[in-house]
């Protein structure tokens, strides 16, 4: 039921629909003759889709999340395990295509098949299903597992967990899945998360609540510090889309603490 309301509830109320909603809604109040609140809902709405597509102000708010984790750095120990978050497919069109098509979170996938390379002996495990609300899809897991050997993969190299379909389930569901192969962690070992930057946080924290002990592995940044971050080469639309997915970041944190999945709202970094 959760799964179903959060992917119902963010159709209508990521802040670049509200924002258009908003300006629709103004249009019908002026239509109807409320003159002075269809001017002011109208003034708002388009106020803040001029300061969020045209200002660096969403990706300072992005980056709020996306500094919360530094980049890994490789050091001189062994690396023992590896989970890696699905969301870096296009399903659909992998599905129709029939061959791995990368979506906006790919790094996901490249950081995948490096760190398989770099450590051969660490457990690999990739966890994904489908988010898809109606139809019935393959899950992600499946489709990478076709085309695996396109990421350089040979056959048996990950593992797969199939059926979760949000962060909370990926956690809870990837620990199920080591359990009953005997593969759970031990505490000495290192494992590490891969998942993009922004998303790090909200991930860092579900596991850990799940049982984990891993190291951050942060890919797929969308900004950048400093001047250069200020004046990024990045379209109106794809600023509301990055305040919408930061956004969503921090509703996730909140419901998950609030739901209980977590044991706090931002961990603490170690």
């Amino acid at each position: 039921m959760y799964f179903i309301a959060s992917k119902l509830l963010w159709l209508v109320f990521a802040p670049s629909s509200l924002l258009v909603l908003s300006l629709i809604g103004a249009v019908l109040l002026r239509l109807l003759g409320a003159r002075r609140s269809a001017t002011g809902l109208g003034a708002f709405a388009l106020s803040a889709l001029i300061l969020l597509g045209f200002t660096p102000l969403a990706e300072r708010f992005a980056a709020t999340l996306e500094d919360r984790f530094a980049p890994f750095v490789a050091d001189a120990r062994p690396v023992d395990g590896v989970i890696v978050l699905g969301g870096g497919l296009n399903l659909a069109a992998t599905a129709y295509h029939k061959r791995l098509v990368l979506g906006g979170a790919g790094d996901r996938l490249v950081a995948m098949a490096d760190l398989a390379r770099r450590y051969p002996a660490a457990t690999i495990i990739f966890t994904g299903g489908s988010g898809a609300l109606i139809g019935a899809r393959d899950s992600e897991a499946d489709l990478i597992e076709r085309n695996q050997a396109t990421l350089g993969l040979p056959p048996d190299r990950v593992l797969y967990e199939r059926q979760s379909r949000n962060t909370y389930e990926n956690a809870v569901m990837t620990h199920a899945l080591l359990s009953s192969k005997n593969l759970l962690p031990q505490q000495s070992a290192r494992w590490l998360l891969v998942t993009s930057a922004l998303h790090m946080p909200r991930a860092m924290a579900l596991f850990r609540a799940a049982g984990f002990d891993l190291e951050a592995y942060p890919v797929d940044w969308r900004t950048t510090p400093g001047f250069d971050g200020a004046l990024a080469d990045e379209s109106a639309a794809g600023r509301l889309r990055l305040f919408d997915m930061a956004m969503r970041e921090w509703i996730g944190l909140i419901a998950a603490r609030l739901l209980g999945h977590t044991h706090t709202l931002l961990i603490a970094l170690r």
